[in-house]
């Protein structure tokens, strides 16, 4: 039986980069799709992403959304919102839904899902790959395994070819996913994280301190400094 053919859904970060390595190993990709809506970090994501799939030899596409930068209050695109800055304690805690509302652009996932449908359908393929995680997904709806029900559910009225939705991380949280990761050969050298757009991570954002506590779990902070030095990242 021939392999299923994959859109994945690429924004550099921990969870999409695993799950392009799986989806590699698992699918044909016809593509990998970034997105560019005006986030802070749009560039880093971008070279990022770029890397990852020319190692790969993924076809990669970048889809410009700058509407979505207009009618998004989020501190990721906004410059007079800071971007906010939780405490360990707060990663787990009741803050977290604070942070999650500063950070929320409207309907992102949702567009970009079906956006891969669009894709998905021109290309012929069966699947769309996406990188979720059960640890945002108690803050975050949108990662959550009801979100990919109800977007399965909606493309199977919304396209003929009816593509699913996956994720091959969907009920891992980060150190499992950087465990995964390191076992798969993902190339985690190459990830972007964080929420802002400078020349290096600032370990300071949520998305930051969520993969450095996930690689110190994993003892994997040491590989993962001296791999992207190496990198020249």
């Amino acid at each position: 039986m021939a392999p299923s053919r994959s859109i994945v859904l690429l924004s550099a970060g921990l969870d999409s980069a695993v799950n392009l390595q799986r989806a590699h190993q698992e699918t044909e990709i016809a593509l990998a799709l970034t997105f560019d809506y005006g986030q802070h970090a749009a560039a880093r994501e971008i070279a990022a992403a770029r890397a990852m799939c020319e190692r790969l030899n993924v076809r990669h596409q970048v889809v410009r959304l700058p509407w979505l930068r207009r009618v998004s209050k989020s501190a990721l695109t906004r410059d007079e919102r800071g971007t906010p800055v939780p405490s360990r304690a707060e990663l787990d805690s009741s803050a977290a839904e604070e942070h999650t509302r500063a950070v929320w652009v409207p309907n992102r996932n949702g567009l970009f899902v079906n956006i891969a449908a669009c894709f998905a359908e021109a290309l012929d393929c069966d699947v769309i790959v996406a990188g979720f995680n059960a640890e945002e997904a108690a803050t975050f709806p949108d990662n959550s395994p009801d979100f990919v029900r109800a977007a399965n559910r909606a493309l199977r009225f919304s396209t003929l070819r009816r593509p699913r939705l996956v994720s091959y991380t969907q009920e891992l949280d980060k150190p499992a996913i950087v465990r995964l990761g390191r076992e798969i050969g993902a190339p985690l050298d190459l990830v972007w994280s964080c929420y802002r757009g400078g020349e290096e991570h600032c370990w300071r954002c949520e998305s930051c301190m969520r993969l450095r506590r996930a690689l110190r779990e994993e003892r994997s902070w040491s590989w993962f400094r001296r791999r992207r030095a190496g990198a020249g990242r």
